[in-house]
């Protein structure tokens, strides 16, 4: 199976500054690419990217700047751009913006790259036109390099190897089934009861976010200071969004390891986290208390918490299963009525057919469960009414 090995780039001065020309000769590429795509489309043509490449490598001609990027690393990017337009379409790629995208650059073939490790703390790594590189030797590759990507998050730079670990797709572990609720409160409960939650944010950090926040929105645009805070923002929030991926991977690895069947609600996030604020002439209600929501469901990590899922289900012989998420909260898991008087609270849910108590979101989790095990076809349902 194809897996992922991060590791924390040591650049010299020298290789940091390649790096970022780099970056921005691929993002350059990307948006020219895009463009001319998006002409293309205006005249009712298509143009791929066998066609782009061509016409990348007779500019090179006239832009000898290109020179300074490898080759295939600027292929790359072409081709990352088709993957995109294939799948979302040419005019809702977005373009990568010089001073809000993140800086990342692939290099696709293993032949062009030579990895080593120095000792028990250092790795090395041999890029294209950077030459050795050390990087912090944090665990094992554990297989065979694919490729290797090139990102700069938070002011620090990593290396992210695509690796083919050799291991087959584990069979199904024969554990029983359970299903998650994703929550604000608590950001994972399940059909058995055990909940799970974790403070990403700590009160000192939160004070210092809104300080910095602040103090950007008064500083002048392009000024030497207000990238100084930036920087301190973007260390800040990678160290917050490392404590996020860390959690979700320890929730998933526990789940799959003790689970068969994981089955969670297909949710629809990128709506549910949409503005309220609405327009001019039709302005939006209660935009405040939306915009906290929003944050709040951003901040669980909900997406992320899936992927994790999917990927150490893999290894753990475990499905993950997502079904429609309509009237989970509203429906008794006991008696199967649906309505909305039944959630007295967020933690409270009372059946007003039946009297049922129960934890609002650990009834919530077993109408998931139910749901899943009626869509796999595991499982007795007779008689319960979804």
């Amino acid at each position: 199976m194809l897996t992922g090995r991060r590791y924390l780039l040591a650049f010299t001065s020298e290789q940091e500054q390649l790096a970022e020309t780099i970056g921005e000769i691929c993002r350059v590429v990307w948006n020219t690419g895009l463009e001319q795509r998006r002409a293309y489309r205006r005249q009712g043509t298509v143009i791929g990217y066998v066609e782009q490449a061509r016409q990348l490598a007779e500019a090179k001609k006239d832009f000898p700047w290109l020179a300074e990027t490898p080759s295939h690393t600027l292929q790359q990017t072409l081709r990352d751009l088709e993957r995109a337009c294939k799948t979302h379409g040419a005019f809702q790629v977005r373009w990568r913006s010089k001073k809000r995208g993140k800086v990342s650059f692939r290099f696709p073939d293993p032949n062009h790259l030579q990895v080593k490790r120095l000792n028990r703390r250092w790795g090395a790594v041999k890029l294209p036109k950077f030459g050795w590189v050390r990087f912090r030797w944090t665990r094992p590759l554990g297989g065979t390099v694919r490729n290797a990507t090139v990102p700069r998050d938070g002011g620090r730079w990593y290396i992210a190897f695509c690796v083919e670990d050799g291991l087959p797709e584990a069979a199904p572990n024969g554990q029983p089934p359970v299903g998650v609720d994703r929550g604000v409160v608590n950001a994972v409960t399940c059909s058995d009861g055990w909940a799970k939650d974790r403070e990403l944010v700590t009160p000192g950090e939160a004070k210092r976010l809104r300080r910095l926040q602040q103090q950007l929105a008064r500083q002048k645009k392009g000024s030497k200071r207000r990238a100084v805070t930036k920087a301190k923002l973007a260390r800040l929030n990678a160290r917050i969004r490392n404590r996020r991926n860390d959690f979700c991977v320890w929730v998933a690895n526990r789940l799959t390891r003790r689970h068969g069947l994981v089955v969670v609600e297909d949710l629809n996030i990128k709506d549910m986290t949409a503005s309220a604020k609405g327009t001019i002439e039709a302005p939006g209600r209660q935009v405040r208390q939306k915009a906290g929501l929003n944050r709040a469901i951003l901040n669980k990590g909900w997406s992320r918490l899936v992927l994790a899922l999917e990927h150490a289900g893999r290894y753990h012989g475990c499905s993950v299963v997502m079904v429609n998420p309509a009237y989970t909260s509203q429906t008794c898991s006991a008696w199967g009525h649906r309505a909305s008087e039944n959630r007295e609270s967020q933690a409270v849910f009372r059946c007003v057919a039946c009297g049922h108590l129960d934890h609002a979101d650990v009834n919530a989790a077993k109408n998931i469960l139910a749901a899943g095990l009626a869509v796999t076809g595991r499982g007795d349902l007779a008689g319960r009414r979804l």
